[in-house]
């Protein structure tokens, strides 16, 4: 979402790489330069200016013009002040009742159904047994668009057909989840495409009848500038305590996230990256200012690697490796693993690559698509037997994979080959593993910590 006024900025500090010493003009110059880029990225002006004027006065000030280098100076200040309007720090769901009482506000078509399966998947990781409760009774097939995705998540939504008194159906859902063990309702509530008194008399009826301890506005970050009229409207009736930005991995400029925090005055407390039902991750503004200028964001790669690895299957994989019998077999559940973690773009994200701008990312990561879908259709057109025993695929197999997959054989010839220096390089490394353990490599002491032996 972020790559444009990502490139910008990065190309900002660059310039300023060039400098000996900060001054007050080559520092007018860049800031120039970051207020274009963040009007270019559709931040609200109000936002832009509070973030100018601060910025201006930590980087005109004496403690900055005496400083030695101007890039790293500029880019701890950046940085800063991002986090600054981003909301400062992470701010997790009150989910101190029980039940806890989550409402999901917001206008039809922002994701607000959606958001709240992915809510369910997310707490249902963390140890609680959530309660989908379908309370918008407007909206055609909303009441089932909620049972099919709790279907998909294998958690129970509650409803009551026949009736479009809400206040009831969140009455039953509170008594029904008090007797059956449900320890959060997540309220899927009634969205419009423009906010309209009704629907808002409606919600701040439900509010004040059972004070739910979270009342989260889901905000599709496509919407831009618009936003800020959305979470502002919103929270002034209502008294939101958070917001959920969706669509976050899609082409918009970025200018809702910086400015419906300033708009509202609360926190964006979950962000939503993707399709994927398990695609809702806790929003953290210094995170979030690092993958701006580049930075990547190692710690929730490693979050992320933590939850969708199976530690068992990655020990087996680790045995086959070190005998060189990793097949065919082993390689896709790799790469379900894998695609786990998101989309090729998703993972360059979070990686601090120096350089990679929007083009070449996009480019890498259409080409690793393609290149993955290959390698999938290349084994599925395999045989139980070659999947299994790599060594079986001769010249009359590859033609017979060819024809079933549509590779060509010299593509086909390019997948075997790297797929034998993979494993022979797996070996190779586990050969080495082997012996540090048994003293016949030293390594210093010095260097030791950074090995993972």
């Amino acid at each position: 979402m972020f790559d444009d006024l990502s490139d910008k900025l990065q190309g900002i500090i660059k310039k300023t790489s060039g400098n000996s010493t900060i001054t007050e003009e080559n520092m007018q110059d860049a800031l120039r330069e970051v207020r274009r880029a963040l009007l270019e990225a559709d931040v609200s002006l109000k936002v832009v200016k509070i973030f100018m004027s601060a910025l201006k006065e930590k980087a005109l000030g004496e403690s900055v013009l005496k400083g030695v280098n101007p890039s790293e100076q500029f880019i701890k200040i950046v940085h800063d002040e991002l986090v600054n309007i981003l909301g400062k720090e992470n701010t997790p769901l009150n989910l101190d009742a029980h039940p806890a009482i989550i409402m999901m506000l917001g206008l039809q078509g922002s994701g607000k159904t959606t958001s709240a399966a992915k809510l369910a998947v997310k707490l249902k990781k963390e140890g609680k047994n959530p309660l989908l409760v379908a309370a918008d009774i407007y909206r055609p097939a909303a009441v089932n668009q909620l049972k099919t995705l709790g279907e998909q998540i294998q958690t129970p939504v509650f409803s009551i057909d026949g009736t479009d008194n809400v206040q009831q159906i969140v009455s039953q859902a509170i008594e029904y989840a008090k007797n059956n063990g449900y320890n959060v309702l997540i309220t899927d509530t009634a969205g419009r495409l423009e906010i309209d008194d009704k629907m808002m008399a409606e919600l701040i009826l439900i509010d004040r009848a059972f004070k739910p301890q979270e009342k989260l506005l889901v905000i599709d970050a496509m919407l831009g500038q618009h936003a800020v009229g959305v979470a502002e409207n919103f929270n002034a009736q209502l008294d939101i305590t958070g917001i959920v930005l969706t669509k976050l991995d899609g082409d918009s400029r970025g200018g809702a996230a910086l400015s419906v925090v300033h708009a509202s005055g609360k926190p964006i407390k979950l962000t939503g990256m993707g399709e994927k039902l398990d695609a809702l991750n806790d929003f953290y503004p210094s995170r979030m200012a690092d993958r701006i200028l580049g930075m990547g964001d190692i710690v929730s790669l490693v979050e992320k690697a933590q939850e969708v690895f199976d530690e068992n299957q990655a020990k087996e994989l680790e045995k086959k490796m070190e005998k060189a019998e990793f097949s065919y077999n082993d390689f896709l559940k790799m790469q379900k693993q894998m695609k786990m973690f998101g989309s090729i773009d998703n993972i360059l994200g979070m990686l601090p690559i120096p350089g990679l701008n929007k083009e070449t990312k996009e480019t890498i990561a259409t080409e690793g698509e393609k290149q993955l879908k290959k390698i999938e259709a290349f084994i599925s057109s395999m045989t139980p037997k070659e999947r299994a025993n790599p060594s079986l695929i001769n010249t009359s197999r590859k033609r017979r994979i060819s024809t079933g997959s549509g590779i060509e054989i010299s593509e086909i010839n390019q997948i075997v080959s790297q797929f034998d220096q993979m494993r022979k390089m797996m070996k190779g490394f586990s050969d080495i593993k082997q012996k540090v353990k048994k003293g016949k490599i030293k390594i210093p002491k010095n260097l030791g910590k950074k090995f993972p032996f």
